[in-house]
């Protein structure tokens, strides 16, 4: 009889942390999906803030901030893609900044608002 109630107890047990199990392996993915856009989005904006610095081209500038940021989305709208000062004149700074709101997987928590930003002295 005790090895029934042996077997008993240890589902239960089971079923009491498998919440938290999944919880903790969900929010670690979550996290590195999170974790990864950001670091994408940062060097997309890099990427175009250097062919706007050296060719002041704006738009090479949005294109190139596309293909860095294709892993995140396809579809980063030309409204999400702020280019400041929209000239680039030597001995001046440049700034891109590119916003988007990153759904999550599970649904729980968000869509998260992310910013990635470079800046960049123009004229190379």
């Amino acid at each position: 009889m005790s090895n029934n109630s042996e077997r008993g107890a240890a589902a239960v047990e089971f079923a009491i942390l498998l919440p938290l199990l999944l919880m903790l392996v969900l929010g670690t993915i979550e996290f590195g999906r999170a974790y990864n856009t950001q670091i994408t989005l940062t060097n997309a904006a890099r990427d175009g803030v250097r062919v706007m610095a050296i060719n002041n081209d704006p738009t090479g500038a949005r294109t190139a901030v596309r293909n860095a940021a294709s892993s995140v989305s396809s579809t980063i709208p030309d409204s999400s893609i702020t280019i400041s000062p929209a000239a680039c004149t030597t001995d001046k700074q440049v700034t891109i900044t590119i916003n988007y709101n990153l759904a999550t997987i599970t649904g729980i928590a968000g869509p998260f608002p992310m910013k990635g930003k470079g800046v960049m002295l123009c004229g190379g």
